[in-house]
């Protein structure tokens, strides 16, 4: 069988594999005082089935010790805004409206995936109901553009309609995941393309939205949109890799959950269409009418090389992702940091 708690984190590309400085410094206070600001805004059901999402209160509002989530984007946008040379502060409306945004795709991914954690305790679905959760959502899609289009910046209206064309991106994308499901033949570019919309359109919307915030030109900010671009794919890499070989102590979900959905993931479509004798088993295991022994379909996979070609693009997107950083000519200390949190996000280990 396959290694179980293996390193599925890819190769050093441009810099060391340990992050030593967190990249969201005085800022991550300030940020989510905002978030709560916003969230408070919410009418009283959707606000608390908000917070409970967020990791702030348990079901019955009490404070609690949460895992939250870890804010990349919103540090994304951030440390953009500085890369550039402007600054944090007048980025954190779109900081705010990014981490809002995604929390929403959240919400409603785990309700159409049947995921039953999230972050390590009962996803939100499972506490107040589908319908419920679906409506935190929409209020926060909702909330996250009234927070942009009321900044007092001039980037504002720019803003809004960069933001919404990413949303519409993300919901084809997951539209298409929902769809592979019962495709029969995916191949990897198909795949790939689908989760350009799904992850990485909103990670790179992000990069650019700090950009504009901090008042660069063009061509900065289309350098700084395609390395988030080129960073959502790795990290989308890295994350169906630990949606099979992941820790639940890492990932907060059961391990092997996407297998035991028939998700079919980065590595799971690679070996469905290695033509190897493994992949060929995977499409049986797959459509068999019975529950999915996720031991035995991770070691198809792994046999297939989907694992390997996985890490392997991860590499590559990584490695396209900072090459994108030299030609933006940013501040150099800002850059270190994106630098960091470009590692960060794909040396996730299970």
């Amino acid at each position: 069988m396959g290694r179980k708690g293996a390193d599925v984190s890819v190769k050093s590309i441009a810099g060391p594999n340990r992050v030593t400085t967190d990249p969201i410094t005085a800022e991550s206070s300030l940020l989510e005082a905002r978030l709560r600001e916003a969230v408070d805004q919410l009418p009283p059901a959707l606000r608390l089935i908000s917070g409970y999402h967020f990791g702030w209160w348990d079901a019955a509002e009490k404070p609690v010790a949460g895992r939250g989530g870890k804010a990349m984007r919103a540090a994304l946008v951030l440390t953009s805004a500085e890369a550039v040379g402007g600054s944090a502060q007048s980025a954190l409306p779109a900081a705010v409206a990014v981490e809002l945004v995604h929390n929403f795709s959240l919400l409603h991914d785990d309700v159409m995936d049947n995921d039953r954690t999230r972050r390590g305790r009962p996803a939100a679905w499972t506490v107040f109901g589908p319908s419920a959760a679906i409506l935190a959502g929409d209020a926060m899609l909702a909330l996250a553009t009234n927070v942009v289009a009321s900044a007092d910046e001039g980037w504002s209206s720019i803003a809004v309609g960069w933001l919404s064309q990413s949303v519409v991106e993300l919901c084809e994308g997951q539209s298409d995941d929902l769809a592979f499901e019962k495709a029969t033949t995916i191949s990897r570019s198909r795949c790939e393309r689908m989760v350009a919309g799904k992850t990485a359109s909103l990670i790179s919307v992000s990069c650019a939205l700090g950009a504009l915030a901090g008042e660069a030109g063009a061509d900065r900010i289309e350098a700084l949109r395609d390395f988030g671009r080129h960073l959502g794919m790795a990290f989308q890499f890295v994350d169906d890799l630990l949606g099979i070989w992941g820790d639940p102590l890492v990932t907060g979900k059961p391990a092997g959950a996407d297998l035991m959905h028939r998700k079919k993931s980065l590595p799971v479509v690679a070996a469905l269409t290695s033509g190897t004798e493994a992949g060929a088993e995977l499409d049986r295991v797959y459509r068999s009418a019975g529950p999915v022994d996720p031991a035995v379909a991770a070691e198809l996979v792994e046999c297939a090389g989907g694992r390997r070609w996985a890490a392997a693009r991860a590499d590559e997107e990584l490695a396209s992702a900072l090459s994108r950083l030299t030609v933006a000519g940013c501040e150099e200390a800002p850059t270190t940091r994106l630098i960091e949190l470009a590692h960060r996000a794909v040396r996730r280990t299970a």
